[in-house]
């Protein structure tokens, strides 16, 4: 049995979204910024496609700009925000994804900024008051914090966090990578300035992503060369990676409440089995809790055991079975989690990430519980 438990790294594409983007690999192949009627006819489905982003999260098609991910998004909008509105001191938490650390620890060593890192307690919990009282020291800050952490599923407040950061004037940027086409953004209501997207976490294409920019915090291009994006992103759009987000994001918004349920169902079985199965199993962060993290993310934390020792993931692997140890991002890497240090995760227990899709089944789950209760040597 082949199972795949590593939807937080990349999802399936849904067959649908490939139908959508056909057309434009075999047809229509114009490029969008030429004036004759093969360009025409590819600028109106892209600029279709922007409108359609645009309902889904209610905000305006000005608001919305295609880039090639997630990365890429959260770069332009920390870059960017930072240089377009005079920013000199930003406030983050070291359970970020690398793409908004690694970001804001380069435009510290450049002198653009004074980076200041929150605290968080052994469950991933932020602490909000610290965040209030660097806004009080420090307004006008750039605040990123993501909306839902990729490894071990927290979720954070955005709603209090960016009311805090409108309070002192900051700018808000959330990563909302793992949350976006899982649960609804309505950006009209939400105080957040920017926001980011990646077209692969929710069933669409690879290389395909998406940034909100609130109207009224304009920011300069990171990416020059060409009017493409209304003069926000130089060089020819992917088209056909524009068409399969847009239709992957559609189909998530219409079909998100029973999916969620579904997903649900997974997890809960899971955690079930698990605590029934392995004695001494143990839950990262919050993952453990339904109704404070994500619903498509678990973080297993597993007794120390001599025989999976380093090789738990390789284990399960010739079991049949996909999972992560962590960020895919780093999953070649010797170094371990950044997050898992930061909340103080022991060692010599093997920690793994199960993520789950509306394509999972409990049957898949019962056969990932049973080689783990094989590779623990649990006695039935």
């Amino acid at each position: 049995m082949k199972v795949y438990l590593d939807n937080a790294a990349t999802t399936a594409m849904d067959d649908r979204v490939i139908d959508a983007m056909l057309p434009f690999m075999r047809n229509h192949y114009g490029n969008p910024s030429s004036v004759h009627s093969f360009g025409r006819e590819v600028r109106t489905a892209i600029e279709r496609s922007r409108k359609k982003v645009a309902e889904l999260l209610n905000v305006t098609p000005a608001e919305i700009f295609f880039t090639s991910g997630g990365t890429e998004a959260d770069n332009t909008a920390i870059v960017c925000g930072i240089e377009s509105h005079g920013i000199t001191h930003a406030i983050t938490s070291p359970l970020e994804h690398h793409a908004v650390l690694h970001t804001l620890e380069m435009c510290e060593k450049k002198g653009h900024i004074k980076l200041s890192i929150l605290d968080v307690n052994e469950k991933g919990e932020l602490d909000i008051n610290q965040l209030e009282e660097l806004l009080k020291a420090n307004p006008k800050s750039l605040v990123s914090l993501m909306h839902a952490n990729n490894e071990i599923g927290n979720l954070n407040d955005l709603n209090r966090i960016g009311s805090l950061a409108k309070e002192y004037g900051a700018f808000f940027h959330s990563d909302t990578v793992q949350t976006m086409g899982h649960y609804v953004h309505d950006l009209k209501s939400l105080p957040v300035d920017s926001i980011v997207a990646g077209g692969h976490k929710f069933h669409g294409p690879k290389g395909s992503g998406f940034l909100y920019v609130k109207k009224d915090k304009k920011i300069h291009p990171l990416i020059h060369g060409g009017a493409q994006e209304r003069n926000m992103r130089g060089g020819t759009e992917n088209v056909i990676g524009i068409i399969g987000i847009a239709k992957a994001l559609e189909i998530a918004y219409e079909d998100m409440a029973e999916h969620q349920v579904h997903v649900e169902a997974i997890k809960k079985h899971f955690i079930q089995s698990l605590t029934q199965e392995i004695p001494g199993v143990e839950f990262n962060g919050l993952s453990g809790d339904l109704d404070k993290s994500l619903y498509t993310v678990l973080s297993v934390s597993l007794p120390p055991s001599e025989a999976n020792s380093g090789m738990l993931l390789f284990n399960l692997d010739l079991e049949g079975v996909s999972a992560s140890g962590g960020s895919a991002c780093s999953s070649g890497a010797t170094v371990g989690s950044h997050v898992l240090r930061a909340i103080n995760h022991t060692p010599e227990r093997d920690a793994v990430r199960f993520s789950f899709s509306r394509f999972n089944t409990i049957e898949e789950v019962d056969y990932t519980v049973g080689k783990l209760k094989e590779l623990y040597a649990v006695e039935a």
